[in-house]
């Protein structure tokens, strides 16, 4: 009999965050046996929920929004996001270059889809979220991963990325905040990779669904701002910020020159027409989302919840010998360093023996496209006493614990 396996396309691309090490504790929970899960960012199931008045307000608009949108989104829920690009100072901003998606990560994938050739290379950053990695491969091109600079606090490594620069580099994309580190970019940073992107005529994609998630004084800047002779796509919407990830409903923003790549915004519109619509009801919350942020606000100042649950892992990492991280001031991650005592050459083998010891689950450092193995990422989602109670479990676990 004729036998049929996955797609080539497929061969290389992983997504380690619901990987392998993520089903066996799945099954562990079969077994009725408790797991404490610190591997993915979906606030639900930590108790988070959307603002009552934004899901009364979507409730009273199902019966109205039951067809299908424009492929683009509603007008109102476009003119919103346009409004909200404005105040953040993006440049050559047009309301009908503004498309509503599924989700940001639908529209990272479609926008790689639209743009990417065989031989073409993006450059990704390492650590990534690995979509972006997975879908510059599964779009047909080449990811090439530039480092972040774990001595000066995740900055991007400015000399590796002018380094890996060439005829065949169409892209830079930029995390910020960083997801897995948690690293906010400062304008110099910013400036830099802008000015490499306008010096070579790169297009730069900008992934910014934590940019409302900022801690201890922080403000974010997005890097359209930075590069109006370039072309930059910009990525955002309410899945963090508003604790809406199940509603599905993100945004990209064309911002910046874009005389060059007009046939490669009407593939864009081609692609978006194919899938016909985002979800309808969520769009006509948007507005009221984006003029309104005092829940979330409150979370991330002292007492606050996010603000207390980060004191808590950082305070657990510092009692842990071998341990060390870098603060985190933005999104809800941490990315922590394992010392050499460890011995550890298979991170994700670390991970199921952590999960199978300690009943914690993380996702491994180079889930993530970081080239060592040597790191893991903790979501700082549950509550103090879930994650105090994690942080004393994984301190157990590598008390004498040595890969052989």
């Amino acid at each position: 009999m004729r036998t049929y396996g996955r797609s080539d396309k497929l061969k290389s691309v992983q997504y380690a965050v619901r990987g392998p090490v993520a089903e066996k504790a799945n099954q562990m929970e079969q077994q009725g046996i408790e797991v404490l899960k610190l591997n993915i960012g979906n606030p639900a199931p930590f108790g988070f929920r959307a603002p009552q008045n934004i899901v009364d307000e979507m409730k009273a608009n199902i019966e109205d929004n039951e067809g299908y949108s424009h492929s683009k989104g509603l007008p109102d829920t476009r003119q919103a996001i346009y409004e909200y690009a404005l105040k953040k100072n993006l440049p050559n901003v047009n309301v009908d270059e503004i498309f509503t998606g599924n989700g940001a990560s639908e529209l990272i994938t479609m926008t790689l889809n639209a743009l990417l050739n065989p031989g073409d290379e993006v450059l990704v950053p390492a650590p990534d979220y690995p979509l972006w990695t997975g879908s510059v491969t599964l779009a047909g091109g080449t990811p090439v991963h530039y480092l972040c600079d774990e001595k000066s606090d995740w900055m991007p490594d400015i000399e590796d990325i002018k380094s890996k620069i060439n005829s065949n580099t169409v892209g830079i994309v930029v995390i910020n905040p960083n997801n897995p580190t948690g690293a906010i970019y400062p304008d110099e940073v910013l400036q830099q990779i802008a000015d490499l992107a306008t010096e070579h005529g790169l297009i730069l994609f900008s992934d910014e669904i934590y940019d409302r998630i900022l801690m201890d004084g922080y403000e974010h800047k997005s890097l359209a701002t930075f590069a109006p002779d370039a072309f930059t796509l910009t990525f955002g919407g309410l899945s963090k910020s508003h604790m809406m990830c199940g509603f599905r409903i993100g945004w990209l923003i064309l911002c910046g020159k874009r005389d060059h790549v007009k046939d490669y915004i009407a593939g864009l519109t081609v692609l978006a027409s194919m899938r016909l619509c985002s979800n309808v009801p969520a769009q006509t919350v948007v507005r009221h989302c984006l003029e309104d942020k005092s829940e979330l606000e409150a979370m991330l100042l002292p007492g606050g919840r996010l603000y207390e649950q980060r004191k808590v892992v950082m305070e657990g990492i510092k009692d842990i010998a071998g341990m060390s991280v870098v603060y985190p001031h933005g999104a809800f991650y941490c990315f922590p360093k394992l010392d050499e005592r460890f011995n550890i050459h298979d991170d994700q083998q670390f991970a199921l023996d952590m999960l199978e010891q300690a009943h914690v689950l993380v996702t491994h450092g180079t889930g993530f496209n970081w080239p060592n193995p040597d790191h893991f990422r903790i979501v700082m989602l549950p509550d103090t006493e879930t994650l105090a109670a994690a942080m004393k479990n994984i301190g157990s676990f590598l008390d004498g614990y040595r890969q052989k």
